[in-house]
């Protein structure tokens, strides 16, 4: 009788400490009142963690890819440098969670599995949630990176339930809103003109010409920012070439770009935390004028150009991107916009680790 008790009193024990969470693919998902390991889809979902998070943003992680080392030296760098016992945590695939040793994963004991939603697959989660979900693991989805702008706020809510810090979550929230609605607001008062913007992703690692984004992220936030995307409807894909002959044809006014390479990677646009202004500025202008179409742009030749740290798009510091566009696009509307004093605002109110360096620059 004691011990059906005893079995019985951890059972209820068992579902007091649990909860439901209904994460952004409307999955009703059971896991702990308060996860101690986690293992997240990537690693340089830490940026979006360290918002929701106090102290080590990866205090409770326990496996994860190693996209942040390998696509993020810079921020690696300083974060294991204030963190060291993030060096420790171990890798459980190569950039992403669709190369994810599931084996490792169940290894590892997790009490909680948190996975980005990708652009690129719609369905590349199936078999790791499936293989994970029948080995006893809740598994919840976010998304700050493919269709930011409807759902970066309830995932940012879904992580602060599944952390249990929802006020932290919310400071976030509260000021996020109050930034992009400023934004929002202006344009729609002033109706401006909105100017016709060419994207190209990754500017000098590529030789051909040029990856840009048709739709959804970095695209849904050039629309939000009021400018005019000009390779909207030219493919089906999220991601896509545009041929140097259409851009020619379609002569845009703005030429904006992204890059992250650190400072010793030559040829590329040098953008992040160990770069300075000069540099960042010089490696700018030396990979638009090593392209012979995308230099004799009028845009370029004008000195219409803009280039912006890549990983902003991927976390909720995306509304740095919108209030950086917003000011490219319409600079008399927009002239008391300081995006600088926005991430200081970061910095000092929810970032352990301050984003310091470079993360935007025009070539003049």
């Amino acid at each position: 009788m004691k011990k059906r008790l005893l079995v019985l009193m951890m059972l209820v024990s068992s579902l007091a400490q649990a909860r439901t969470v209904t994460d952004i693919l409307q999955r009703s998902v059971v896991i702990p009142d308060n996860p101690q390991r986690i293992i997240v889809g990537e690693s340089r979902m830490i940026y979006t963690l360290a918002l929701v998070e106090e102290g080590n943003p990866a205090k409770r992680v326990v496996g994860w890819p190693g996209d942040l080392k390998k696509l993020d030296s810079q921020n690696w760098a300083r974060y294991t440098a204030a963190f060291p016992e993030i060096n420790a945590i171990p890798v459980t695939g190569q950039a992403n969670y669709g190369q994810i040793s599931v084996e490792k994963a169940i290894a590892l004991k997790p009490d909680l599995v948190i996975l980005p939603v990708y652009a690129k697959k719609e369905s590349n989660h199936d078999d790791v949630q499936a293989q994970l979900t029948r080995a006893g693991i809740p598994v919840i989805y976010i998304d700050t990176r493919v269709n930011q702008l409807a759902n970066t706020v309830p995932s940012l809510k879904i992580l602060g339930q599944a952390l249990n810090d929802s006020a932290k979550a919310g400071r976030f929230i509260a000021f996020y809103q109050q930034h992009m609605q400023r934004i929002k607001q202006r344009l729609e008062q002033a109706q401006p003109e909105r100017p016709g913007v060419m994207l190209q992703l990754h500017i000098g690692r590529r030789e051909t010409c040029c990856t840009t984004v048709s739709h959804g992220n970095l695209a849904d936030l050039i629309t939000y920012a009021g400018g005019e995307n000009i390779a909207a409807g030219r493919f089906a894909s999220v991601f896509g070439q545009l041929s140097p002959e259409a851009i020619v044809s379609l002569n845009p006014a703005l030429w904006l770009a992204t890059g992250m390479a650190g400072p010793g990677q030559k040829n590329q646009l040098q953008l992040g935390p160990d770069v300075n202004a000069g540099q960042a500025r010089a490696s700018f202008r030396q990979v638009l004028s090593r392209d012979p179409v995308v230099s004799q742009l009028s845009a370029v030749r004008s000195g219409r150009t803009l280039a912006v740290w890549h990983n902003f798009y991927m976390s909720p510091w995306h509304l740095l991107d919108v209030e950086i566009f917003a000011k490219f696009f319409h600079p008399q509307l927009f002239s008391d916009l300081d995006p600088q004093r926005t991430l200081d605002e970061m910095n000092r109110d929810f970032l352990t680790v301050p984003q310091t360096g470079t993360y935007w620059t025009t070539a003049q």
